[in-house]
């Protein structure tokens, strides 16, 4: 039986990044980049003002003092038509590019025109003025050739309005990822059924789309399939369209666990199944020519952490994330926990913000089917496999969940 860390490495030597296209930019928010994005400009493309005021020469102003001639007013998308000289300045508004001979801006609050003169004059009174002072230089920000967004990164509104300062108005992506949901056990009803004796709703299916939407990939839900080859093998069929197939139900080891040996039957190669992790130990894993599929436990909270540990991992993969594989974070116990498992373990648990650093608490779990209380927490603490009382204000592992 494989450990998490070894699955995980297997599905990484199973799964390839998968193929890329171009999309309007407008339609690549949360998107991976594809290809590195180098600048071809300076950014800013000139010495523009960071704040409306006055362009000097700093030396003028050197002690925060000074009456300056005003030869012209320059706003943004205009140009300067005059250098400015010894005693002289430029009404500017943010944004205009610097004029010649001017290195620093006055804050317009500390000035004051004067228009009795022939010419204007601005009064200045102020700190001390040195160069540089409310200007920014060309290419400050980004030059040409720089690589500005790493291949790999997950496209937010940020990044979108880089390229579009770039001109990019395509950009190459990973294709998203298709996933489909299915649902196995002749005990499941669609959610908007009454349960009979003995049946519930099939919440894993929403639960794992859900769980799809927020990594990024496209969830086609497939419905559920009754404990029987022929219509198991139907449904294998539907999803094998998909680049990514997720079961719940039907892979561990009773009677109507028809599951694992369906999928071998439909041309998918197991890669493992069964992993020391507690929940979850049926996991299934194997991959066809053009499918990834895994094979998750009916408990719903069994495929919830499944999907976060390993599922995840894939769909990372295949979207061109790195790393692909969880990044734990750590946090302090709140109080004392005592702890006892012949598993490594994945609790849930309410991870917090304070000024000393983030506390977790361990929520009131009643194991794998216990789906309510995972609405309580956001997060799940990996204890090691063992007994023991963990002290409160003790650092432990701890995953966040997406969403």
């Amino acid at each position: 039986m494989l450990t998490v860390d070894q699955a995980q490495h297997a599905i990484l030597e199973h799964v390839a990044i998968g193929p890329q296209h171009s999309v309007p930019l407008d339609e690549a928010l949360g998107q991976v980049l594809a290809t590195h994005i180098d600048s071809d400009i300076d950014s800013p493309p000139f010495d523009k003002a960071l704040m409306d005021g006055f362009a000097v020469r700093a030396q003028d102003v050197a002690d925060g003092t000074a009456r300056l001639n005003i030869l012209e007013e320059v706003t943004a998308g205009s140009v300067a038509t005059n250098p400015i000289g010894p005693g002289e300045a430029i009404q500017i508004m943010t944004g205009a590019p610097m004029p010649d001979g001017a290195d620093a801006v006055v804050r317009i609050e500390d000035t004051q025109v004067e228009n009795s003169h022939t010419q204007p004059v601005v009064s200045i009174q102020t700190r001390p003025v040195s160069p540089g002072q409310d200007r920014i230089l060309q290419g400050t920000s980004m030059k040409r050739g720089d690589n500005v967004i790493p291949k790999g990164r997950a496209l937010r509104p940020q990044e979108l309005g880089l390229l579009a300062e770039l001109g990019q108005h395509t950009v190459d992506v990973y294709r998203q990822v298709t996933v489909g949901v299915l649902a196995t056990g002749d005990e499941l009803v669609a959610i908007d059924q009454q349960p009979a004796a003995g049946q519930i709703r099939n919440s894993n299916e929403s639960m794992l789309a859900a769980q799809v939407r927020a990594s990024g990939a496209i969830a086609r839900k497939l419905g559920i399939a009754r404990d029987n080859r022929e219509h198991l093998a139907e449904k294998i069929q539907q999803g094998l369209d998909c680049d990514v197939l997720l079961l719940s139900g039907g892979v561990s080891a009773g009677r109507l666990d028809l599951v694992p040996d369906q999928l071998q039957a439909a041309g998918i190669t197991q890669v493992f199944h069964k992993v020391q992790v507690k929940p979850g130990k049926p996991l299934w894993f194997g991959t066809s020519n053009n499918t990834v599929v895994f094979g998750l436990p009916g408990n719903p909270v069994s495929s919830m952490v499944c999907f976060e540990l390993f599922v995840r991992t894939a769909l990372r993969r295949l979207a061109g994330l790195s790393p692909a594989t969880p990044n734990p974070a750590f946090a302090r116990l709140d109080s004392d926990f005592e702890f006892h498992s012949d598993r490594p373990t994945y609790f849930p648990a309410r991870l917090e913000s304070h000024p000393d650093g983030p506390t977790i608490t361990p929520v009131n779990w009643h194991g794998s089917s216990d789906l309510r209380s995972t609405t309580l927490a956001n997060s799940m603490i990996h204890f090691p496999a063992g007994k023991q009382l963990y002290q409160a204000n003790q650092w432990v592992e701890v995953h966040l969940w997406a969403g």
